[in-house]
């Protein structure tokens, strides 16, 4: 559940995008690394301003064994049996397996290519007579957010 801060397209053959995640205040790695790392799946969600609040406190640090989406009552949908379940409601959702973790020598965080296996688009989203989609993602830089054309403030908590 918890926030990517750097994540983006990477091929279109195969399907790719790269995820980079951090470690913990502690050193410790992130859960979602961990994760990743031992499912070798994971699911990429895309949100829009209305989630704002669940994606500002997803990114608190938990304990490992403490789900995010109990301790913030955010609610799940499971759209895939053989993946993790998307935070219900997003607009967009990618289905990933790890495709390869790179080294990169002194970095703070750990690069992870993942191919999209399956693509989730919420139907409200889609013009159905144009089939345009109509969707202002957020972007998570830092701990701050971001939509693509205007900067937003993290919510009072």
């Amino acid at each position: 559940v918890a926030p990517f801060s750097y994540f983006t397209a990477l091929s279109s053959k195969p399907p790719t995008l790269i995820v980079s995640i951090g470690h913990k205040k502690s050193g410790e790695e992130k859960d979602t690394l961990k994760n990743i790392r031992e499912l070798k799946k994971c699911v990429v969600c895309m949100a829009c301003e209305d989630f704002l609040e669940k994606l500002h406190l997803s990114s608190k640090d938990l304990p490992f064994e403490k789900s995010e989406a109990e301790v913030f009552d955010i609610s799940l949908d499971k759209i895939l049996n053989d993946f993790p379940p998307i935070v219900k409601g997003v607009p967009v959702a990618f289905f990933c397996t790890l495709y390869q973790e790179i080294d990169l020598k002194e970095s703070k965080t750990i690069p992870l290519v993942l191919e999209i296996k399956y693509q989730y688009v919420n139907d409200n989203i889609i013009n159905m007579e144009n089939f345009d989609i109509n969707f202002n993602p957020l972007v998570r830089v830092g701990k701050s957010y971001a939509k693509i054309c205007e900067k937003l403030n993290p919510p009072k908590i």
